[in-house]
């Protein structure tokens, strides 16, 4: 993975009524590191949505959390060309961290909508907003290296959202 990515799996205690799960903790470093979240937000994706691309120039971290539905969340390092990509679903929940520096964003994979639950490490200011933007479908996004791997069929290709899977 980039630098600075980490997927650490949510614990759901279960029992006759449903399950409880805690989705943060300070004292998850192996996670957090030394990230202070500051905002949490909610997003609500109806299937097949992309929400990409943009990255975050002045250092916020996010941490995502797929509450409901199936998503396929990518970063792009356009310092090495390099792609990861990371399903993550309400049913098997998983915080994910992304460097704001990395180009990054998510499509709402299945049938159903997505709830996200997301925290950001910086405070979201609309008159300035931490934000630099390209269009989802921006051929300029070209990996050269997709989860590791310098043989992936899509390498060398603009980055395609709509791929089936396992294609």
């Amino acid at each position: 993975m980039l630098q600075g990515i980490r997927v650490k799996p949510i614990r759901r205690f279960i029992d006759e009524r449903g399950f409880f799960t805690e989705v943060m903790r300070k004292d998850w470093k192996d996670l957090f590191g030394e990230d202070t979240v500051v905002q949490a937000n909610f997003s609500f994706t109806y299937p097949n949505v992309i929400r990409a691309w943009h990255r975050h120039v002045r250092g916020q971290v996010d941490y995502f959390l797929a509450l409901k539905g199936l998503i396929k969340i990518c970063a792009f390092d356009d310092q090495t060309n390099e792609a990861d990509e990371i399903i993550s679903s309400g049913m098997d929940m998983q915080v994910v961290r992304m460097p704001g520096q990395y180009w990054h964003g998510f499509k709402a994979l299945g049938n159903e909508p997505v709830m996200l639950l997301y925290f950001a490490t910086n405070m979201y200011d609309p008159a300035n907003p931490d934000e630099e933007r390209r269009p989802w479908n921006d051929p300029a996004i070209i990996p050269q290296i997709i989860n590791g791997k310098k043989d992936d069929e899509r390498v060398g290709k603009p980055w395609d959202w709509n791929l089936p899977p396992n294609k």
